[in-house]
């Protein structure tokens, strides 16, 4: 396998952790790309997508006090 990067100690540390895992660098890039793979298995479903990042940029006083208004609303409106 031919690895191109800039970065020679890039290549280093993954030898290093190869050799202390006691598998070889070829193994390690293959289970990477096998985890991509794994990983496109669970597509989000639309819900989840729909809410993804919905709460980024919020301060946990915010959203604590979005939940307490939000519940208060479902359980103490009649």
């Amino acid at each position: 396998m031919i690895l191109n990067t800039s970065d020679d100690e890039v290549i280093k540390q993954a030898k290093t952790y190869a050799k202390r895992n006691r598998t070889s660098l070829s193994s390690l890039v293959e289970k990477y790309f096998q985890s991509l793979a794994e990983k496109s298995q669970f597509d989000l479903t639309p819900t989840v997508r729909a809410l993804s990042g919905i709460l980024k940029g919020k301060t946990d006083k915010e959203i604590k006090d979005a939940r307490f208004l939000y519940l208060k609303e479902k359980y103490l409106n009649d």
